[in-house]
């Protein structure tokens, strides 16, 4: 009744309208659509839809209810924000323009005519960034040409339109701002527009309006002196209890118009009652006013004071109500059922809205690896593939190794352009019993690092909490078919959403959990593998759903607000097509497959809260039928939990693979979807295939499922969809890298989505390809391969390469789909040249720069190692490098001229192997390749060079190849397209050969034809290219190419080529520059250079001048040769004119061979560069030679040899040596010869070998440690350091080696076409170096202020043999140590400990060092045979006891406490006899000898060790034999039997002291376990992780583990007993302990003594079938080249590792009480009582220890240095010193002298810590040193066939100059005596007396 009313009314309504004008049909206008935009205090605002997602579903029924009510026009304002962001015409948003057209173009289907707004919002923010507002007349002139946009996109779809919907809004704006030229600005271009309109866009009937508030009446006296419009819309506001006013305002607008007609744009009514027809008849009272030329008026709100009930709401749009008179599936395929096969694969060319986002996934399970890392639970994934049910019994313990390779993903995420990504949590990993009391940090940390790392690549992190890997934990407990697990999975989220939640905006709770409910717990074919698809699957479900719900809940209800992120649900489903679409049945039975599949879990959580009705009745009519077998059971939501489901989904996740083809069939009785369904699925034979039997590609599929989700279950919850996974497997075999089935899948269903989103207004929104990488594939293990990259699961490293679906996803993601792509309009950004001083002054010989030998060359290697943390200024230039040759390929492609390096290398035997450049890296063909390696590393700067006869093939303008310039033109706008600074080198050796062939760079007309070459390249690329090197090391072209004719073009004239050779380059460059000064510096601002290369040579003896000499006249030779010309004053060094002209005249040469420059030349050359370029690589050793003057050569003329620095790590190539302190100095020599330049590091890198191919660490630390230099330089030093250039950017063609080497970041498999390349450990260390930018300090370096527990142990160590000496003094018996010290060539330099340090004699001088040291305790060790000198109780030497009791008495006189081990390796000679420690009888007699020891010191010794590191007894001992007793002849099970018998030995005696002495002598007792830390070499790696475990395992857990756990760990058993069955033996080597041992050695210890030094890298290594420990253990061991060295080889600076090492005690051994029983630093060589490494050591080293204690809660008792003094260390004898005394072994005496260490330790002692010193200054810092030491060293001298000190020969020396005076003396005398009494002779002779 209520529309027969409705239609009655309005016809009357329309009647009295039309007589209201009499002219034309009556306007009544409804709209706009609106988008929710607010939801606030359930107050909901809206605003009108903008194109900015999809055309709502439902909106053209809309449209049509509309109609059917009267409407005959709709409103549709315009967004200019959203059509034109950047706000120019040029640049449209396509999918938004699109979108407007298809709503235009609906209304006019319907019958509805559109009324556009051209505006009425807001304008593009780039235009009111930079215009301001309509007073700017720029902003007015965009207006207009937007409007004329418009027009020619809209004007054949609209013909009414308004320009402004209000024009009052901008006049009161100019009045506000005091702005009238506003209005007057806008009157004057509506002016334009409407005059533009009516002459090119107007036909028949159009019109154009202005809107106005009805309130702004006044403005329209301006408006009507313009002619600006043909209707005039107003805005009215009307009130129902003063019907007349409105009248007044029309007819005042009516007039001050100029009787233009109104248009009621906007009708808001106001105290209007509720009765229909009250309020129409008002309004007919009012447009019965014939004197009123009304055109039509607005009806919206009256439709909303009228009664709708039965109207859709046209409130909120998109529409929910809409009733579809047919199901969403019939509509479906009503909509493309009829589409033809070549309609349907129609490709749409056309662009995604701009906000669309693009992603790729990975899941837990199927990359993450590191299955038992970090303390992870087992997952039923885990147990599936452990029980060998995956495809060739594979499993995912490694899988990727994505656990420790968070960098190695986001790398190629970056290379990808992807803006997300979606991975998911391992729910073990975080609680490894599923529940959160089993919280695993380590698990939560991992996920920190890879959603932090996301975010600083700009890579939005999508999360899934659960994809399929349950902990089986929860599933022992039923899994998903318990209801308990809802509220666990709820506490789960709860935690995830709470630690990650500040940062990851949207979740999905589960991933295609169909699957689980379907394949594992349906069909049994995935874990947990039960087969119940009667009740299981679908309580499965059931839980699922509500589990999903309470996240959601918990979400909105705890964290929505604050965080700001969405919860969704990615569910799966394939598309279903009939069989027979002209069957019913077949419709309907596809229909019940969406439902049965997608509805199961969609219908709950988008409709109403409940299964779908079509899966409920079907499962109901099957019980019905099914009497005797129930075929499925569904349970039953209650009302609460509908209401708690229902829209619960802020958006849908839909993961789609593939299509079915489905028909009707009768599954009887049978459980399962077919069955109960009553459907069969099929493909069609004709689908492409893929690896997968179950994906075929039916892309079409896409886009109907798109359909149908949107009309079937958004309706009622309006939110986007995300597409969550699509992608396809390929096979493992073949070419898995050229993966074009891939290529096309993602191609083809790519663009399906496309035009669900542009075609049918589908509202997605992001699209995700499965997957990143290849991984494990559930059953498939991993034969399928789903990856964008491939993954080598052969080989450890799991390195990940591009496959070509790569690079076309890239490509996408970069065009953001498949629209034309607009060339952007790349401009390089400007760059200054710094001011260029006046000429400096010539070079002195030597340079004055020699202060830098004088400043550097006498640093200790202490200082010079010493890594400096810090980091570059913010504008510092990362870049990377390659040049044209080696890269390039394409060697004769599209015109290109041949090189000399083609002719060259394409003659055999040119080079190894007869390698070329012919295709090197492909790069010509693999630009996009090239720059996916770029975006990945993010450089700043991308060095490449330009290949001369690419761009000139026969080197002459005139033979231009323009498909050479395009490609260098895509390379430099690719890389500009990416912030990639473009620093090209216009000439790096390959010239070509057609230049050659006119005499090449020995011809002076080169310089002209070098500078057109330049010239054409500064025209083409200068307005995008702003920094340019001329020359590559024109050093070796001169010299390698025409002086000794090593490489192209091989000349080999030593003589006089390379001189003539380098001055026609330098003239080139200098020309070259000018010719950029002069014609295009100003208009392109760019810089100009070359780049030189430069060794550093370091004199041979610094203190000797000549040599320092030498060194400088090598590197004027080499540098100065090309720098001091254009640096310094225009020409050549005088080192290098004096030399070259000083040989020619030797050699009778009328002129020198070096050219001279003119002065005009000078002038021309001098200051040719805008900033200093160099190329380093090694250093090299100089030392002062007369060489030959025949044959003549350069090389001669140097009068220098040079050496590699040997001290240094080799590389790939030879004479290269890794010398990273060469680099600190010759940038500070370049600095100081130069003027402090600007200095940019353009090449420096390391080779490898060429199967060094993605694990480099030697690269790794060769970057480390150079670029540590170079900041060094900047940082301290004050060198103008402004970039760093990584050699190279992937390995290639490395000249005269071909491929035997690689210098590249990236590996090249150059034996596949594809030339693939896969980023090498060292790319990822350059990248994170390139994030630092530099090295920042870590907080591992970082001090700590703090102090230790009060009564702290403070400690120094030694050991009897090693100090007491007095081997055979008062009936001391032989040790194994006297033995083995007396055996030739055992000990070095044949010292023994026969004296040693005396001790024996010498205990008040030993207190007296340990009162300097302020120790507390002091650690020493008693000497078995001293006391027993047989080993055994038949003999106690009184004498030997009798000295331990003086001493532990002298001890506790001062309150040292004593801190006894009772062995440290001296076993009596007379127990070896009998077998040592092998024979299990030395058990009773250790304990026997502990006996005597604690009966008769006991009383007064509170601390014991029983023994002192075992390690090094069991096999330094008895498996290496490098200490006593020296066997080494069974390294598979003597150390094992010796240690077995130790750890025995210990427990008995501990036994003997807990039971005997415990109780009245009250001491402690343990065993001294040593252990080095072991770090990862590669921490990307898990088989290095595993090592390193095995390295201590196999050290400290070798003892530890028995003494706290009970047993030997499980790895050393299960290693040991395999490799020994393996063998080919009947047992493990590794000795068992029987249940009573493993008892009793459990819990014997009351602290954990502990003695560290040192960290290592470990990495495995495959021994074979070798019994050995070392085999056993399957470890190499490295250090980092960083770390600084010490007296020791095994020994390197390293503290870090002390606290971790710490830290896995406390972890591992139950946070024991633990003294560190000894650490120290050992020193070689030169006696230097300024020990600062050794203070330095620690210092570090202690603090690391505080952090343990104070930051790790680890139970830390006391600190122990070692050593007091300097003593016998064992097999190196007192070559190698760890003491802090110093022992002068030159005085009989053996006076100690204190070391500066002795000062720094006892100062630490003395503060307990390290006070803070940002605090009072602490007093335990002032105190006053116990006495100055001169210092003194031990140089010993060879002093008239004696070996006296540096002091005593001094005397000697004296002593025999004084007697030589005297002897000379008294022969002066002798000889004058003689001389007188010969004259008095003769005189007595010649004259009579």
């Amino acid at each position: 009744m209520t529309n027969l009313l409705w239609a009655v009314c309005l016809y009357v309504f329309c009647l009295c309208g039309c007589g209201v004008n009499g002219q034309e049909e009556f306007v009544l206008l409804a709209g706009p659509l609106t988008k929710e935009s607010v939801r606030s205090s359930g107050i909901e605002v809206t605003d009108a839809f903008d194109c900015g997602y999809p055309i709502p579903p439902g909106s053209k029924q809309y449209f049509e209810y509309l109609l059917s009510r009267g409407v005959t026009h709709f409103k549709v304002p315009l967004s200019w924000a959203q059509l034109l962001p950047r706000g120019l015409p040029r640049y449209p948003q396509q999918a938004v323009v699109t979108c407007y057209q298809t709503l235009l173009q609906q209304l006019l289907e319907v019958g509805l005519q559109p009324l556009v707004v051209l505006h009425g919002s807001t304008v593009p923010d780039a235009l009111r960034s930079r215009y301001g507002g309509w007073e700017s007349q720029a902003l007015v002139e965009m207006f207009q040409q937007y409007a004329e946009f418009a027009f020619q996109e809209f004007g054949a779809l609209a013909d009414s339109w308004v320009i402004l919907s209000d024009i009052g809004e901008v006049w009161h704006e100019g009045q506000a701002a005091g702005a009238p030229s506003s209005i007057e600005n806008i009157l004057q271009v509506s002016k334009n527009i409407y005059q533009l309109y009516h002459q090119h866009f107007t036909y028949g009937g159009r019109r154009l309006s202005m809107g106005l508030r009805a309130s702004d009446v006044e403005i329209l006296s301006q408006i009507k002196a313009s002619t600006i419009m043909d209707v005039l819309s107003v805005h009215i506001e009307y009130n129902c209890e003063s019907a007349s006013n409105i009248a007044k305002e029309l007819r005042r607008l009516q007039i001050s118009s100029g009787n233009l007609p109104i248009l009621m744009y906007s009708l808001t009514a106001h105290h209007c009652s509720y009765d229909q027809f009250q309020l129409l008849g008002n309004f007919m009272q009012v447009l019965n006013k014939n004197d009123l030329n009304i055109l039509g008026c607005d009806i919206k709100d009256m439709f909303g004071k009228m009664d709708m009930r039965d109207s859709p709401d046209s409130h909120s749009i998109p529409d929910t109500h809409v009733v579809m008179s047919r199901n969403s599936y019939q509509n479906v395929r009503d909509t493309f059922g009829a589409q033809t096969t070549t309609e349907r694969d129609l490709f749409l060319n056309e662009s995604f809205p701009v906000s669309f986002q693009w992603a790729t996934s990975s899941e837990s399970f199927k990359v993450e690896g590191g299955w038992l890392e970090g303390g992870k639970g087992e997952t039923i994934w885990d147990r599936f593939g452990h029980d060998g049910l995956a495809f060739d019994n594979q499993t995912a313990d490694l899988a990727c190794d994505s656990y420790h390779k968070v960098d190695y993903d986001v790398y190629q995420l970056r290379g990808l352009q992807a803006n997300t990504f979606q991975f998911s949590i391992s729910w073990a990993r975080i609680f490894p019993s599923g529940y959160r009391d089993s919280q695993s940090e380590k698990g939560a940390l991992y996920y920190d690092k890879l959603i932090n790392a996301l975010i600083e690549s700009d890579i939005q992190p999508v999360v899934t909490l659960y994809h399929w890997d349950l902990p089986q934990a929860l599933q022992d407990s039923g899994g998903w078919n318990s209801t308990s697990i809802v509220d666990a999975f709820k506490d789960y989220a709860d935690y995830c959403f709470s630690r990650f939640g500040d940062r990851v905006k949207t979740w999905n709770t589960f991933s295609s959990p169909w699957v689980v409910s379907h394949a594992g717990y349906g069909t049994g074919e995935h874990p947990p593998g039960i087969k119940d698809y009667v009740v299981a699957s679908y309580q499965v479900t059931h839980n699922i759903i509500k589990s999903h719900a309470e996240a959601w809940h918990v979400y909105n209800d705890k964290y929505r607000m604050k965080q700001g992120g969405k919860v969704g649900i990615a569910l799966n489903s394939d598309w279903a097509e009939p069989m027979d679409p002209s069957r019913p049945e077949d419709i309907a039975a596809a229909d019940r497959y969406l439902q049965f599949m997608l509805g199961w879990f969609t219908h709950p959580i988008f409709v109403d809260g409940d299964y779908p009705a079509t899966l409920k009745n079907q499962i109901e009519e099957k019980r019905k039928k099914c009497t005797h077998f129930e075929p499925a059971r569904l349970p039953v939501f209650t009302s609460e939990e509908k209401k708690r489901i229902q829209g619960t989904a802020d958006f849908l996740g839909l993961n789609h693979y593939t299509s079915r083809l489905v028909n009707i069939s009768d599954g009887g009785c049978t459980p399962g979807p077919q069955g109960v369904g009553d459907f069969q699925a099929h493909v069609d034979p004709s689908w492409p295939t893929t690896a997968s039997a179950w994906i075929y590609s039916a892309p079409w599929g896409l886009r109907r499922l798109l359909n149908y989700i949107s009309t079937e279950y958004l309706n009622v919850t309006k939110v986007p969809i995300y597409i969550t996974g699509n992608g396809m497997p390929t096979m493992y075999s073949g070419d898995t890298l050229n993966d074009t089935s891939r290529i096309e899948y993602m191609r083809s269903y790519i663009n399906e989505a496309l035009k669900a989103i542009l075609l049918d207004g589908v509202n997605v929104q992001r699209f995700t390809v499965q997957s990143l990488m290849d991984g494990f594939e559930g059953r498939q293990g991993y034969s399928q391969r789903f990856g964008l990259h491939h993954v080598n699961f052969e080989d450890a490293d799991r390195s990940r390469t591009p496959k070509q679906s790569a690079y076309f996803y890239s490509e996408i993601i970069k065009q953001n789909g498949f629209g034309s792509h607009k060339d952007n309009v790349f401009k390089g950004v400007k760059m200054q040249p710094t001011h260029r001083a006046t000429a400096l002054s010539p070079s002195e010989v030597p340079s004055k720069s020699k202060v830098v030998w004088e400043k550097f060359s006498h640093q200790s290697k202490f200082q010079r190692k010493l890594y400096h943390y810090g980091t570059f200024p913010q504008d510092f230039n990362w870049g990377v490098s390659s040049s044209a040759y080696q890269i390039e390929g394409a060697w004769n492609a599209d015109g290109k001229g041949a090189s000399v390096w083609d002719t060259f290398s394409q003659k055999p035997g040119s080079i190894p192997a007869n390698a070329n450049g012919d295709v090197a890296c492909d790069s010509y063909y693999r630009l996009d390749e090239d720059l996916y390696m770029l975006r990945a590393l993010r450089v700043k700067s991308y060095r490449f060079s330009l290949s001369w006869s690419r761009i000139f093939p026969d080197g002459r303008r005139t033979s231009l190849n323009q498909k050479g310039v395009d490609y260098y033109n895509r390379l430099i706008d690719g890389l500009l397209a990416h912030n990639i600074t473009p620093m090209v080198t216009l000439y790096h050796w390959d010239l070509p050969q057609a230049l050659h062939n006119l005499g090449g760079w020995a011809n002076v007309e080169m310089i002209d034809i070098f500078n057109d070459f330049c010239d054409f390249c500064f025209a083409t690329f200068g307005d995008r290219v702003k920094f340019w090197m001329t020359f590559n090391q024109p050093y070796t072209i001169a010299w390698s190419g025409y002086g000794l004719g090593e490489i192209p073009p091989n000349i080999k004239n030593p003589a006089t080529a390379p001189y003539t050779v380098a001055h026609n380059l330098i003239k080139a460059h200098a020309t070259a520059y000018h010719t950029y000064d002069d014609k295009y510096r100003k208009s392109q601002g760019g810089l100009v250079s070359i780049a030189l290369s430069a060794d550093w040579f370091e004199p041979k003896d610094v203190n000797v001048p000549r040599e320092v000499v030498a060194a400088d006249r090598a590197l004027q030779f080499q540098l100065g040769w090309f720098a001091h010309p254009i640096f310094k004053n225009g020409d050549y060094p005088d080192a290098m004119k004096w030399q070259v002209g000083n040989k020619s005249e030797l050699q009778r040469l009328s002129e020198s061979r070096l050219p001279s420059f003119t002065e005009e030349e000078k002038s021309f050359i001098r200051g040719t560069a805008d900033m200093f370029c160099v190329n380093h690589y090694t250093t090299k050793i100089a030392r002062h030679a007369t060489l030959r003057l025949s044959p003549k050569s350069y090389e001669y003329d140097r009068d220098f040899s040079e050496a590699e620095e040997s001290d240094s790590p080799s590389t790939a190539i030879d004479k290269q040596r890794a010398v990273a302190w060469g680099l600190r100095r010759l940038l500070n020599w370049i600095k100081e010869e130069y003027g402090d330049p600007e200095i940019y590091i353009t090449e420096n890198g390391v080779a490898t070998d060429s199967k060094t191919t993605w694990d480099d660490p030697a690269r790794v630390f060769y970057y480390k440690t150079y670029i540590d230099e170079a900041l060094k330089a900047y940082d301290i030093d004050g060198v103008k350091v402004k970039g760093y250039i990584a050699t190279s950017l992937m390995d290639s063609f490395e000249w005269l080696n071909g491929y035997k080497v690689g210098f590249g970041l990236h590996h090249v498999d150059f034996t596949n076409p594809n030339r693939p390349r896969t980023p090498k450990y060292s790319a990822h260390f350059y990248y994170q170096v390139i994030k630092d930018n530099g090295f920042p300090i870590p907080d591992d370096d970082k001090m700590l202020y703090g102090h230790f527990r009060k009564d702290f142990i403070w400690s120094v160590s030694t050991a009897a043999y090693q100090i007491e000496g007095g081997w055979r003094a008062d009936g001391k018996g032989l040790s194994i140590w006297d033995t083995f010290a007396h055996t030739p060539l055992r000990v070095f330099d044949d010292d023994t400990g026969d004296i040693a340090c005396d001790s024996y004699n010498k205990i008040q001088e030993d207190v007296a060092m340990l009162k300097q040291l302020k120790v507390t305790h002091y650690r020493f060790s008693i000497s078995w045979p001293r006391v027993l000198p047989d080993g055994t109780t038949n003999h106690i030497n009184n004498a030997g006891l009798n000295y331990y009791q003086r001493l532990i008495d002298a001890l506790l006189a001062v309150n040292i406490q004593p801190h006894v081990t009772l062995y440290h390796w001296d076993l009596p000679q007379a127990l070896q006899d009998v077998g040592g420690w092998e024979n299990e009888t030395i058990i009773a007699r250790f304990t026997d000898y502990a006996d005597i020891i604690f009966s008769h010191l006991g009383p007064k010794v509170k601390f014991w060790i029983t023994i002192n590191e075992p390690y090094n007894v069991a096999n330094i001992g008895h498996g290496y034999g490098t200490a006593a007793p020296g066997i080494s002849f069974r390294p598979g099970t003597l150390p094992y039997i010796v240690a077995h018998n130790l750890i025995k030995a210990h427990a008995e005696v501990w036994h003997l002291y807990n039971d005997k002495y415990r109780a009245t002598q009250k001491g402690v007792i343990s065993m001294t376990i040593n252990s080095d830390w072991s770090e990862p070499r590669n921490p990307y790696k898990q088989e290095d992780y595993d090592a390193a475990r095995r390295v201590v395992q196999f050290q400290i857990g070798w003892f530890a583990h028995p003494i706290f756990n009970g047993d030997y760990s499980d790895t050393m058993k299960t290693i040991i007993r395999e490799r020994s069955l393996a063998a080919g033996l009947l047992k493990s080597r590794l000795p068992e302990f029987s249940p009573e041992e493993i008892k009793r050695i459990k819990g014997t210890y009351d602290y954990f003594g502990f003695n560290h030094y040192t960290t290592v890298l470990a990495f495995p290594v495959d021994f074979g079938n070798l019994q050995h420990y070392d085999a056993d253990r399957g470890v190499g061991t490295i250090a980092d080249r960083t770390w600084l060295d010490s007296g020791s080889a095994w020994l390197k600076v390293s503290p870090f590792g002390f606290r971790r090492i710490l830290n896995f005690i406390k972890e591992e051994y139950g946070n024991p009480p633990i003294i560190i029983t000894e650490n120290g630093i050992s020193e070689r060589g030169s006696v230097d009582l300024n020990d600062i490494q050794r203070s330095y050591y620690y210092e570090k080293y202690i603090n690391q220890l505080l952090k343990a204690y104070l930051l790790d809660d680890v139970d830390i008792y006391g600190y122990t240095a070692w050593t007091l003094m300097d003593n016998l260390e064992w097999a190196t004898g007192f070559a190698e010193r760890f003491g802090l005394f110093y022992v002068n072994r030159s005085d009989p005496n053996l006076p100690r002298v204190a070391k500066a260490s002795v000062a720094n330790y006892s100062t630490i002692i003395t503060c307990n810590g390290f006070p803070d010193p940002a605090l009072e200054p602490h007093e335990c810092l002032n105190t006053e040193p116990e006495g100055t030491i001169e210092p003194i060293t031990d140089d010993t001298v060879n002093f008239l066939g004696m070996k006296l000190s540096a002091s005593d020969a001094e005397t000697g020396l004296n002593t025999t100059f004084a007697l030589l005076i005297v002897v000379m003396f008294g022969a002066i005398c002798l000889f004058v005596c003689v001389f007188v009494c010969q004259i008095i002779y003769l005189l007595r002779a010649v004259i009579p007396v």
